[in-house]
């Protein structure tokens, strides 16, 4: 394991968010050609992460970073190792081609620069995510992968539609990446680490832990929101409401791939238990079923290519948790096949659809003659998808069945689901290269004609990088899929699989699947038509389910807040008191520490009961009072008694503070009560009286016990001790109580004064409310009206 310069690496992290506050800058001076320009930063990432290639095909392993919040050993951090590196490659270069491809798609659009900032920002957070070595990082950076998504999801923001499905995946995906703190947390507590180069080697200490299950199904409802796993499909789907150019990154090399990416680097701690290697492969080999049969159905191309990566990332899932060392094998050339053919057909359905004005296959045809270059990239990249050679999806293929095949029922079963799998997805794949341009000549809104460079170089480029991955396996395998598959089994794989068939079982099964999908393929509009009428009947589904989901939770925030929140400050107090009175005596009475009867001290002075006396007589003026001001002067009675006490008592600059303060909410009550209009006498009916009584009372007696209980508790010196000794000479000031409130609680005065300022601001709206003379003066048993004709001569 080796360190990285930590300045190069941190540049490179932050080029995408940089590069996204100049894009509408850049893009309003520049128009689409802004990409161009834009394009640098994914290439300038590019090249700095291939610099990595040869160190980490010799088996390094490169971290860097620097400390962030050291108190608690988190840490701004980054692994680079054949698994990082391979998405750092992916993300940065599919990247690149993204940006330029998003000029001429947007060309014209008047949010472009605003579209190139999104995609930047998209960009920066999912290669945070695959770089990230602290925990903390990488829930930063998945959080920032729904948050950026939803962004561009929703960028037509004009459209329900868009809103709605920007909405779903950011309360879906954001949803799992809580989930997924949690899991962090439970492994945090377990082995006692906070980054992944560490936690590698607590494999056996993680996996023997009583809170093994709980830390796994977390991690998975991370993992498993994010990339789309049965039943949580729904929302990649969806998003196809964003423009092409996100539907082509998202789904090639970013966001949908984190929960695959999640789950290959925590293989070697959580792997190789019974649950893994069962969850995983059901969940992925049912999300593979379902994303392709919900694919025949649909007649959009960007449908049709966003069900099969709910597919693709099903047989990903199911090959990570299958447990065997081909099977890592199988998922890591399998992550990169699909990260090429999709990225390309994706691009292909956009050009499609802004070169011919739609997305419809049925109303598609003959457009080969007007698009060859189109039609190139499109048949490379859909032979690369059916598993073809001499494609790299045709390594893949054979890798998956030579990791599943067994004779057992197990492996047997996934052995099926793989084949009519893949079979499917030959079909899909074919259908978006042959149909839109094979056959007669369909007119379309547009006139078609190949688009320009911008749009046909991405689509043009991945197929072709497919093909060379192929051919140079040898090199291939060097430097991207061993090195990968390593980090993913967690000790030294190579893998050496070629464009040169050999007899066995895998080929023997890839040609069952070419067979079938052929058979499919010219069987599809019998089976679009039968999965039409399947799903009809079925008709409720998890998209439908999360609409009734989140239309529940609403009514059920209305109802809570109806009962919560009612609009009545009389209930607001009576339940704040009433929590007050049961904190109070609640305790006291479930544990029995009742404080002992006080004892009446037999030296108490005669100005000390007159103290009390004024005390008494202040508290029964307020209640026998029939007028609001003689009321409040009379409570005011209460504080000064108070004041006369911290006087008493040998604190006079505390008995100052309590006459100030007294005096001043006197004089505001008088102006607030006099301005308001308040009934004359008490409409209560009889039992809310003693109902509002018994509440004072037990709040009285809550408070009075507790005093009794604190001050019967023998006296820690060790606060006085510390203010008396430290006041002077670390806050250099010789009253302590000042020090106290100005230097030691300086940000709790700070906050007491700005709940005072609050609070004489609400005050100062209150005066300032006039009520109508007439209105007053009709009812004005206290004098109102009397004091602002009062106010007015003034």
């Amino acid at each position: 394991m080796s360190a990285a310069a930590p300045g190069a690496t941190f540049i490179v992290l932050m080029l995408p968010f940089l590069a996204a506050v100049v894009a509408p800058w850049l893009t309003r001076r520049l128009g689409h050609n802004a990409a161009w320009l834009l394009a640098l930063a994914p290439l300038a990432i590019f090249i700095h992460f291939l610099g990595f290639a040869a160190e980490v095909a010799d088996g390094g392993i490169v971290t860097g970073g620097f400390q962030w919040v050291p108190s608690y050993n988190v840490s701004f951090s980054w692994l680079i190792d054949g698994l990082s590196l391979t998405f750092a490659i992916l993300i940065s270069g599919i990247g690149t081609l993204i940006i330029l491809y998003s000029g001429g798609y947007l060309k014209g659009h008047a949010q472009l620069g605003r579209f190139f900032s999104f995609m930047l920002l998209f960009m920066g957070a999912m290669l945070g995510v695959v770089i990230s070595d602290s925990f903390l990082m990488l829930f930063v950076y998945w959080e920032l992968t729904s948050i950026t998504s939803f962004l561009l999801i929703g960028f037509d923001h004009t459209r329900e539609a868009s809103r709605r499905a920007a909405v779903q995946a950011l309360v879906v995906t954001g949803g799992g990446g809580l989930a997924l703190l949690a899991g962090l947390l439970v492994i945090w507590n377990i082995t006692g680490v906070t980054q992944l180069s560490l936690l590698l080697n607590y494999g056996d200490e993680l996996r023997a832990s009583p809170f093994y299950l709980l830390a796994l199904f977390l991690v998975l409802g991370g993992a498993f929101s994010k990339s789309a796993q049965f039943p949580l499909h729904f929302w990649l789907p969806n998003a196809m409401e964003a423009p092409t150019p996100v539907s082509a990154y998202l789904h090639s090399a970013t966001m949908v791939k984190a929960g695959v990416y999640l789950l290959m680097r925590l293989n070697p701690v959580l792997g190789e238990t019974v649950w893994w290697e069962t969850i995983l492969p059901v969940f992925g080999g049912a999300t593979l079923i379902v994303g392709t049969l919900l694919a025949i159905r649909q007649t959009d191309l960007k449908l049709m290519l966003a069900y099969t990566t709910v597919s693709s990332l099903g047989l990903l899932v199911m090959l990570t948790g299958f447990g065997s060392e081909h099977a890592v094998a199988a998922a890591v050339l399998y992550l990169v096949a699909h990260s090429l053919f999709k990225g390309g057909l994706f691009m292909v359905a956009g050009l499609i659809d802004h070169e011919a004005g739609t997305r419809d296959v049925t109303r598609l045809g003959g457009l080969r003659k007007a698009m060859p270059v189109t039609f190139f990239a499109a048949i490379a990249a859909a032979i690369s998808m059916a598993g073809l050679p001499p494609f790299f999806g045709f390594l893949a293929k054979e890798e998956i069945y030579y990791a599943l095949w067994a004779t057992d029922i197990w492996s047997l079963a996934f052995v099926a689901v793989a084949v009519i799998g893949n079979g499917l997805m030959f079909v899909i794949g074919f259908a978006v290269a042959i149909k839109p341009f094979l056959g007669p000549a369909v007119k379309t809104p547009k006139a078609a004609h190949e688009g320009p460079v911008l749009l046909w170089l991405g689509p043009l480029t991945l197929s072709l990088a497919a093909l060379a991955a192929a051919l140079v396996s040898p090199l291939t395998h060097r430097f991207i899929s061993s090195p990968m598959a390593s980090a993913v089994a967690g000790a030294p794989e190579e893998v050496t699989i070629s464009l040169i068939p050999h007899m066995g079982p895998a080929l023997i099964l890839s040609i069952v699947t070419v067979i079938f999908g052929i058979i499919a393929y010219r069987m599809l509009d019998r089976l679009r038509a039968g999965m039409a009428s399947l799903l009809a009947a079925i008709g409720w589904g998890p998209d439908r389910g999360f609409d009734q989901f989140v239309s529940g939770l609403v009514r059920l925030s209305v109802s809570l807040t109806r009962i919560l929140q009612p609009g009545r400050l009389d209930i607001y107090m009576t339940v704040t008191f009433l929590m007050i009175a049961a904190a109070l005596i609640g305790p006291m009475a479930w544990y029995g520490e009742w404080p002992a009867v006080p004892v009446w001290p037999d030296d108490v002075q005669f100005h000390e009961l007159v103290v009390i006396a004024i005390g008494v007589i202040g508290l029964l003026a307020v209640l026998y009072a029939r007028d609001r001001l003689i009321a409040i002067v009379s409570l005011g009675v209460q504080g000064f008694a108070v004041a006369l006490i911290f006087m008493l008592f040998g604190a006079p600059d505390l008995s100052f503070t309590q006459f100030m303060v007294e005096t001043l909410a006197v004089v505001i009550l008088a102006l607030v009560m006099t301005r308001l209009k308040l009934h004359a006498s008490d409409h209560r009916p009889t039992l809310q009286k003693l109902f509002d009584m018994s509440v004072s009372l037990a709040c009285g007696i809550g408070f009075t016990l507790y005093l009794i209980a604190v001050t019967q508790q023998p006296f820690n010196t060790a606060l006085s001790e510390f203010f008396a000794a430290y006041s002077k000479v670390v806050a250099h000031g010789t009253n302590v109580v000042n020090v106290i409130l100005v230097d030691f609680r300086g940000t709790d005065t700070l906050g007491e004064i700005a709940v005072v300022m609050v609070a004489g601001l609400a005050i100062l709206a209150l005066i300032r409310i006039r009520t109508p003379r007439a209105r007053v003066a009709d009812n004005d048993p206290d004098g109102i009206a009397v004091a602002d004709q009062t106010a007015e001569a003034r």
